[in-house]
């Protein structure tokens, strides 16, 4: 059994087991009572996490993100922390459906000063944008959606303060024909067709990325031949796979969100699968309870991330003492939130140590548009008109870098033996496509 990260702590929410990190947890979202462990005090750099810690979605992106969070801290505080002070996090709990709930979790944050936020992603982004540029601190986010970085280019006095650190989701649908045709490329997917099916969930970052998929793959000898739509919760995906055998494209996108669901698909594609067929997931794969629960089954599935791990040297090193901290995630490493909450604090120590005022938000939010950070998840360089990370590879449209030590790359990951390996893009990958195990 694994030991959990977390413990019940009063009012129902969970506590680190680590005593080295003063955590505070408040409920803003879900009106909890706040455990008093830490209550931050004026000699201490407070980090506010928004975190699902009550909702049954996001969370094992949120745990991953904490983790990765109190990893740095617990490094920075060790070697004696920023200036001389240590740092503390303050979880903020959030439902990340809810525009209130995400303008409530901010609120909390700026209730407790904290000097900086550091989140994962939120699907109803600007109500939190709005919230925070009414206190305006370095608001540092991997919240991957083209919404949000418009809204700081149509008004980039405002939301000023707002860095997302990974390219945005547009790259997803843009860059999977790209990837489709690479893969051609090796020989070893020989597509038996040039149909495209895509099943897309509604909500508004999976219909981008369809938006994205259809503006991308003219430029490439594919065709788009349905679009299925899907509902979360989808509790049978026995229609939806009746009809991509129906349909019988060489070439599957599942754009959907959620981890659970696409390892019962898995479950469900592999005892009635398509022949031949490449199928990718969208994303959901990289949260550990794929694996755990979909098992067997999600071999030979593949997937991206805009926003990952590396398999360099500095992302290997990472993965190891990240897993020497958290070895109950040994064989089923979380690759995404784990490496960007640990990239935020790095980022953010270097902020405070170069203008040496965690206070003077104007001047931190300047430093980090002018200073790109190299992190385990690539290149952050968000001095750009969207202050969003650069997307590797090109693929031919906006906010692209040319070289991947520019930009963040887009990795593209199959499951191997029951482990994630990345198979593209060549520069970093781990490993090469395999067949699947319904290929002929």
């Amino acid at each position: 059994m694994k030991t959990p990260l977390f413990r019940t702590a009063p009012g129902g929410l969970r506590m680190t087991r680590r005593t080295a990190v003063k955590l505070s947890l408040g409920a803003a979202a879900s009106g909890l009572a706040t455990p008093a462990l830490s209550q931050g005090t004026s000699d201490k750099i407070l980090i506010g996490v928004p975190a699902s810690l009550s909702t049954p979605y996001g969370v094992a992106d949120d745990t991953d993100h904490i983790n990765g969070t109190m990893l740095a801290v617990e490094e920075i505080n060790a070697a004696g922390g920023v200036l001389g002070r240590e740092i503390e996090i303050f979880v903020a709990d959030v439902d990340k459906l809810s525009p209130e709930s995400a303008r409530q979790s901010i609120a909390a944050c700026i209730d407790r000063k904290v000097h900086a936020i550091s989140n994962s992603f939120i699907f109803a982004p600007i109500p939190a944008m709005d919230e925070s540029a009414k206190y305006k601190c370095p608001y540092v986010q991997g919240n991957t959606q083209r919404a949000a970085t418009d809204a700081y280019r149509e008004n980039p006095e405002k939301y000023s303060h707002v860095f997302q650190t990974d390219p945005s989701e547009v790259n997803y649908g843009w860059t999977y024909p790209l990837w489709l045709k690479k893969m051609e490329e090796t020989g070893v997917w020989k597509p038996k067709n040039r149909k495209i099916h895509i099943v897309a969930e509604q909500v508004a970052y999976c219909q981008t990325i369809l938006k994205a998929a259809r503006e991308a793959i003219p430029n490439y000898d594919f065709e788009l031949a349905e679009v299925t739509d899907i509902q979360f919760p989808v509790n049978d995906w026995s229609p939806v796979i009746r009809r991509l055998k129906e349909v019988d494209a060489a070439a599957i996108m599942i754009d959907h969100w959620v981890a659970a669901e696409y390892a019962a698909f898995c479950k469900q594609f592999a005892a009635d699968p398509v022949p031949d067929s490449l199928v990718y997931l969208q994303y959901g794969p990289s949260q550990p309870e794929f694996l755990e629960l979909g098992g067997r089954a999600t071999e030979g599935f593949c997937w991206s991330t805009v926003l990952g791990v590396y398999g360099d040297e500095t992302g290997q090193a990472f993965r190891h003492k990240y897993l020497e901290r958290y070895p109950e995630y040994v064989g089923n490493m979380g690759l995404v939130y784990t490496g960007n909450g640990y990239d935020i604090v790095q980022y953010l120590r270097l902020v405070w140590e170069a203008t040496g005022n965690p206070e003077d938000f104007a001047a931190n939010c300047a430093w980090i548009r002018a200073n790109p950070y190299r992190g385990v998840c690539g290149m952050m360089n968000m001095n750009n008109e969207r202050q969003e990370g650069l997307h590797y590879p090109d693929n031919g449209f906006d906010n692209q870098a040319a070289k991947l030590e520019e930009g963040m790359a887009q990795l593209f990951v199959q499951v191997q033996d029951g482990e994630h390996k990345i198979v593209w893009p060549n520069e970093i990958a781990e490993s090469t496509l395999r067949p699947a195990p319904w290929w002929s």
